[in-house]
């Protein structure tokens, strides 16, 4: 018996590109975007969609790349963190994370800037305790 191994093409908009991969419908997102896309700002810590640092944004919404196979965002918009800097806003949000001292190892920096963009396009004037949920991972 051989492999049963599924491979299908799937077309989505990343970073608005529109770009399609032929793979397995159940790898990860997050490996898609860095293997496939060359996208490194994506990072994969805990692995198990709790701590965000995977985070990106579908169709202005928040998931963690590491929990969703490439096949569920077939048609999809996907914007990451490189993408999230070619607009205005993200651009804001990213220099003051720099300029306010919140970047340590970077490694989560990403994901948190995600966050910070999903929060303020849902609560654009967020209290400090909706900042607070909103970036917790």
């Amino acid at each position: 018996m051989g492999d049963n191994v599924v491979i299908d093409e799937i077309r989505f908009t990343l970073n608005n590109k529109e770009v399609a991969i032929t793979c397995n419908p159940l790898k990860r997102l997050l490996d898609v975007l860095r293997e496939d896309f060359d996208l490194f700002g994506t990072k994969e810590a805990c692995g198990e969609g709790e701590c965000g640092a995977c985070s990106v944004l579908r169709d202005g919404k928040i998931i963690t790349t590491c929990m969703v196979p490439v096949g569920a965002i077939k048609g999809s918009n996907i914007v990451t963190i490189e993408g999230l800097r070619e607009s205005k806003r993200g651009r804001v949000i990213i220099d003051a994370f720099a300029d306010g001292g919140a970047v340590q190892c970077g490694f989560c920096i990403p994901g948190m800037v995600i966050a910070a963009e999903s929060l303020l396009s849902t609560i654009p004037h967020p209290s400090e305790e909706d900042i607070r949920l909103g970036i917790a991972g």
